[in-house]
């Protein structure tokens, strides 16, 4: 039998590294994890044991395909709570993790050969969810005086009928003022193309707090997901704001692709909302880290950050150092025992001059991975 021409994506790099990184430990070696994109924290407490509760006295089965109504009124409130935005539980849509909010809003929105624009570097799954629904992504090469996000000026040419935007970013942890994030939804509704808004590492914020979408418009998709500030990530779980008049459409599609998101997950996520000090401990971590991020890798040797707005990377500039930054990352985890990114996952363009690393983990890892980095430069 043969394969599909949309099946032909290319492979998900962090994965790999990830796999590589296993390898290593199966073998023996302590490896200090900078690569993955995922807290080093479970599921807050709160969550694991509503769970417990719910699995003695639930059978767990299917849900209304748009989630559990408690679940989506309670993440309407959180946009009140965070962003005083009035929404209609309605127009909320619980998906199994981002990734399935991203094949739904793109199968909703674009057909057969639509161009989407997206920037670069940006998330790498963007990338091959589109090109897998035989859609055309367009990478926009974003410029470090632009904090490497898209401004309105990059779009001019391309033909696009949608763009999606993440702030905080992954893998540079920049973010969009509400002027610039405003500028852009304007001009992409001023040609009649689509915005959706990735707003995952919402509540991941350091020195100035993260603009919704939908603070400027409700003509918009928005996705976020459980996996970063609720640190649940292996659970698959996330959700998406739609337009009142797109969530029938929706609705349909999840029926036939998803059935539901799981029900469990649904459960624990719910839970987890009220988990305020857990998840608030969680972010002094972070705060923690990405001092000692920015103090220790220049100390290591490298010195072309810009410090994060959000999220937990640094996105360093390392093409001084290589032109081939999956090898060099190999490198780093053969001699340091260190676990880092390439950024040709992010830019197929100029990732194989850039890195990306990780901070999610404990303190203490962070601490002996940037001694480690340190080393390994020093007698590099």
């Amino acid at each position: 039998m043969r394969n599909s021409t949309r099946s032909k994506v290319a492979p998900f790099i962090v994965m790999d590294v990830m796999e590589a990184a296993r390898r290593a430990e199966a073998g023996g070696r302590h490896i200090i994890h900078m690569e993955v994109g995922q807290p080093g924290t479970p599921a807050p407490s709160g969550a694991r044991d509503a769970l417990a509760r719910a699995m003695e006295r639930e059978a767990m089965g299917y849900t209304v395909a748009l989630g559990l109504p408690e679940l989506r009124a309670r993440i309407a409130r959180l946009y009140h709570e965070w962003y005083g935005v009035d929404l209609n539980p309605d127009r909320v849509v619980i998906t199994p993790g981002s990734s399935g909010a991203f094949i739904l809003a793109f199968t909703a929105l674009f057909d057969t050969g639509d161009r989407v624009g997206i920037g670069a570097p940006g998330y790498p799954s963007y990338r091959q969810i589109l090109r897998a629904l035989d859609l055309v992504p367009v990478d926009i090469e974003t410029a470090a005086e632009n904090r490497l996000q898209p401004v309105p000026d990059d779009l001019e040419g391309r033909d696009l009928r949608g763009l999606l935007v993440a702030s905080p970013a992954n893998p540079t942890g920049t973010m969009l003022g509400r002027e610039a994030l405003g500028a852009l939804i304007g001009a992409v509704q001023a040609t009649g193309a689509s915005f959706i808004s990735d707003e995952i590492y919402h509540g991941i914020e350091y020195e100035a707090r993260a603009v919704s979408a939908l603070e400027i418009t409700d003509k918009c998709y928005v996705i976020n997901s459980f996996s970063k500030y609720f640190s649940m990530t292996g659970w698959r779980v996330g959700w998406m704001v739609v337009p009142e008049s797109h969530v029938r459409t929706v609705e349909r599609l999840a029926q036939n692709l998803f059935i539901c998101p799981p029900h469990a997950s649904q459960v624990a996520a719910l839970a987890a909302m009220e988990c305020h000090e857990e998840l608030e401990a969680n972010m002094a971590v972070y705060r923690a880290n990405r001092a000692l991020m920015l103090e220790g890798l220049p100390r290591a040797g490298f010195d072309r950050i810009a410090p994060p707005d959000g999220a937990f990377y640094v996105y360093a500039d390392v093409s001084h150092l290589t032109d081939d930054s999956r090898a060099f990352a190999a490198e780093i985890l053969e001699r340091a025992g260190v676990a880092v990114t390439p950024g040709l996952d992010f830019d197929p363009v100029r990732g194989a001059g850039t890195l990306r690393f990780s901070y999610a983990r404990a303190t203490a890892d962070i601490e002996d991975g940037l001694e480690r980095l340190r080393q390994f430069m020093a007698a590099r």
